[in-house]
């Protein structure tokens, strides 16, 4: 990760974390992820942070599993309160930028609305290092997917800029905002090296424009 004077070191990484379940919603290190807030217990959990570490974790429900509370995934990410508005009508707009995935150890009792885990950091350790790698490969062959699935689904983008971008941005900064399933997505997080990332990002992509009819026409 960038060093940054407001962002914690690893040893720093908070001991309980508080939890944010939302469907397809995820977050990854270096990447932001817009949310509106505005459910009185996600309301506590985001003024409760503000005056401490100002970090939550992004988790998403499990639907394979049944329970109360809804049962999440065991790996989510955390991030960090990097910018904050209220708004008349008493939402809380908010940008969270990721700083470290982690695994879930424990769920604990909680009294503000929101839940709050024990989390295990150490699988992702290497979040918290600048991840400015390359495999070799570059980011051609990833950006000649996502060309053939965005003309497939109609989508649009500044390919100058996409071209530009190093490995880590361009997965870690595309996955919150491309409409794949939230199993696809979890699978993309779990991956912990940042070529495993890019390889489930590049099949979740051709398993989408496989089920929707192939690849569609090559773009000239």
């Amino acid at each position: 990760m960038p060093y940054s004077p407001f962002f914690p070191q690893f040893s720093d990484l908070p001991n309980a974390l508080p939890i944010f379940p939302l469907e397809g919603a995820v977050v990854m290190p270096n990447a932001d992820l817009p949310l509106n807030i505005f459910e009185p217990r996600y309301l506590n959990l985001v003024n409760d942070v503000l005056t401490s570490h100002r970090m939550f974790g992004m988790v998403q429900p499990d639907p394979s599993r049944g329970g109360s509370p809804t049962p999440v995934y065991r790996t989510g990410c955390a991030g960090r309160i990097t910018s904050y508005q209220e708004t008349l009508d008493g939402r809380i707009v908010l940008s969270l930028t990721g700083v470290c995935r982690f695994d879930i150890q424990e769920e604990l009792p909680t009294t503000r609305g929101y839940r709050i885990v024990i989390p295990d950091w150490q699988r992702f350790a290497a979040d918290m290092e600048s991840a400015d790698v390359d495999d070799g490969i570059g980011i051609q062959p990833y950006l000649d997917t996502l060309r053939r699935y965005f003309l497939r689904n109609n989508l649009d983008t500044d390919w100058d800029a996409l071209e530009q971008l190093s490995q880590e941005q361009l997965v870690h900064g595309l996955l919150p905002l491309l409409p794949l399933a939230p199993a696809e997505k979890q699978v993309i997080l779990e991956a912990v090296g940042l070529t495993e990332q890019a390889n489930a990002l590049v099949s979740a992509l051709e398993f989408s424009l496989q089920e929707e009819g192939g690849p569609g026409p090559a773009r000239h």
